[in-house]
């Protein structure tokens, strides 16, 4: 039996973010392979205060976070590194290049650590240039003083070569595959109708770039369509002031706010296309999750998008809101034709439990040869 401490990640479960959702789905299987999982995650987003257990017992444990939003990765993740000093697991699975910055303060206090790099998150455009440069700083650390690496595309694991001359082993990220019946809750709470409405979930930061797709929508006049942005816009700031004064003036725009549970899966099984006009992924989840659901994608021509391998009509060029329009009134004139089975059949191959034995394969192998 592996115990195994895992750091980098706000907390589990129903937590916006695609590393949040990640792991969700990936440690309760562990516990089913016999490992005793602990996730440290970060205070304000835990709904309670004290440690205790997940119904399939992965632990969730309370840890202060500082004052500055910015800093509560660092805060938490070195403060899960001197808890796991105490507790002496077998693995410390860190998640992220901004947290792998306390790799080799993990290894000098003798424990054997795994990093997943989950994308370039210095590339992100919420960063300034002092925060870019600590985050690369723990890319550079943790990458070079890990034991063991893990990466979710073809391109960090070309990168980590290329930049470090390190090898990596690629596992992406993965999607749930639902066969039970999904509810019309979404159709009845948000007023829409069924596949006529256009889906984006992400995180409300610039590099989703819900700007592009709402003045695209809003060009291309659809009749009878709806654009729906499902993200957490409580916190408000200044890119989601933003969104939310470009949205009220569409009357077919409608904001979610953060959803989870029956509710988001209401809403991705009923919706006619997908679109995620980013700048910057890992290997983008919600991908998948739309392609799980037989919905068309289209998504902007970065690389980790182009990775998950959609037909060549998928994609526009990033930031081309021309181009953008053009791909949504064609994919809306032929919705009725899509083959949504073939869809799904495409997701299949990211399924979870496939993502989660590779990942219980490299955990076996580390642990056996680092003994």
């Amino acid at each position: 039996m592996l115990n195994i401490i895992v750091l980098g990640l706000r907390g589990i479960p129903d937590i916006q973010g695609g590393i949040e959702k990640h792991c969700e789905q990936l440690y309760p299987k562990f516990v089913q392979y016999g490992c005793n999982i602990e996730i440290v995650g970060r205070s304000p987003f835990l709904k309670k205060k004290q440690s205790y257990y997940h119904k399939l017992l992965v632990r969730r444990l309370y840890a202060p976070d500082p004052k500055y939003k910015g800093l509560e990765a660092f805060v938490n993740t070195f403060i899960g590194v001197l808890y796991a000093a105490l507790r002496k697991p077998d693995i410390v699975h860190i998640h992220a290049v901004g947290p792998a910055l306390f790799v080799p303060l993990a290894r000098i206090l003798g424990l054997k650590v795994i990093v997943t790099h989950h994308g370039f998150d210095y590339q992100r455009e919420k960063w300034g240039n002092f925060a870019k440069k600590i985050i690369r700083w723990g890319e550079y650390l943790g990458m070079n003083f890990a034991n063991q690496r893990i990466v979710v595309s073809e391109e960090i694991k070309k990168h980590l070569k290329q930049t470090y001359g390190l090898e990596s082993v690629k596992i992406p990220n993965g999607v749930k595959i639902e066969t039970e019946k999904m509810t019309e809750n979404a159709l009845k709470n948000f007023k829409l109708q069924k596949q006529r409405y256009i889906l984006m979930v992400s995180r409300f930061v610039p590099e989703k770039r819900q700007e592009d797709l709402i003045k695209a929508f809003s060009d291309a006049e659809i009749n009878g369509w709806k654009l729906v942005l499902v993200g957490d816009i409580s916190h408000e700031d200044q890119y989601i002031k933003k969104v939310i004064d470009l949205s009220q003036k569409n009357s077919n725009i409608v904001l979610t706010g953060f959803q989870h549970g029956a509710m988001l899966k209401s809403l991705y099984a009923n919706a006619g296309l997908f679109v995620l006009p980013s700048s910057h992924e890992g290997l983008p989840i919600v991908i998948l999750e739309a392609l799980s659901f037989g919905i068309p994608v289209i998504a902007s021509d970065i690389n980790a998008n182009l990775e998950v391998n959609l037909s060549k009509s998928s994609y526009f060029k990033l930031g081309d809101i021309i181009q953008l329009k053009k791909k949504i009134l064609e994919t809306v004139k032929n919705i009725d034709l899509i083959d949504r089975r073939f869809l799904i059949n495409h997701a299949k191959q990211y399924s979870w439990d496939v993502i989660a034995k590779k990942t219980f394969d490299v955990y076996l192998q580390f642990n056996v040869k680092n003994r």
